[in-house]
C-alpha cells in the first residue's frame, strides 16, 4: 500500500465510514476508533485490490466488523442532534438535518440497516451476508426502521 493511494482512501472513504461506524454504536468517541482500526488494518494488510471499489467494499465489512466486535464489548449511547450536525462537512437544508437526526434516534438495528441500505446503497443481500442475519430480518429492520421514521418525522413536522 502506497501512501498516495492509503491517503486517497482515506479522504474517499473517511466521512462514509465514520457515520456507518456512528450508526453502530452511537458514539463519537467510539465511531473515531472504529475508523482509525479500520485504516490501520487497511495499512497493515496484504490485501490485492483490484479497483477502488473492491477497496471500499473492504473498507466497509472491516468497519462493519469492527463496529460488531465493539458492541459486544459494551452498549452505544445516544447521539445528539448537535453531534449529528457537526458530522455534516457542508451546510445541508433543514430536511436533510431532521432526517439524519431522526435516523441516528432510531434503535441500533433499525438504524444500521437504514444507513447500510440507503447511505451505503448495499442491496438486501449484502446486509444481511455483513450482519449475518437472514434477508428476511434485513427487511424486516427496513419496514420497522421506515415506519419508525415516518412516525418520528410526522411528529416533527407537527412541532413545525
Amino acid at each position: 500500500m502506497t501512501e498516495h493511494s492509503f491517503t486517497d482512501a482515506l479522504q474517499r472513504n473517511g466521512q462514509r465510514l465514520y457515520l456507518l461506524a456512528l450508526s453502530f454504536t452511537g458514539s463519537r468517541q467510539d465511531a473515531e476508533d472504529i475508523l482509525q482500526n479500520t485504516f490501520l488494518k487497511l495499512w497493515q494488510s496484504s490485501e490485492r485490490f483490484t479497483d477502488t471499489t473492491h477497496m471500499d467494499k473492504w473498507l466497509t465489512r472491516v468497519a462493519v466488523n469492527e463496529s460488531r466486535s465493539l458492541l459486544r464489548r459494551h452498549r452505544p449511547g445516544d447521539v445528539s442532534f448537535e453531534q449529528v450536525e457537526q458530522l455534516l462537512s457542508a451546510p445541508a437544508p433543514i430536511a436533510y438535518q431532521t432526517l439524519i437526526w431522526a435516523v441516528m434516534q432510531l434503535p441500533a438495528a433499525q438504524r444500521t440497516v437504514i444507513h447500510l441500505y440507503y447511505y451505503e446503497e448495499l442491496s438486501i443481500r449484502e446486509i444481511a451476508s455483513l450482519l449475518r442475519l437472514t434477508q428476511g430480518a434485513v427487511k424486516t429492520r427496513l419496514s420497522r426502521g421506515r415506519q419508525m421514521l415516518r412516525q418520528r418525522l410526522k411528529e416533527e413536522d407537527s412541532h413545525a
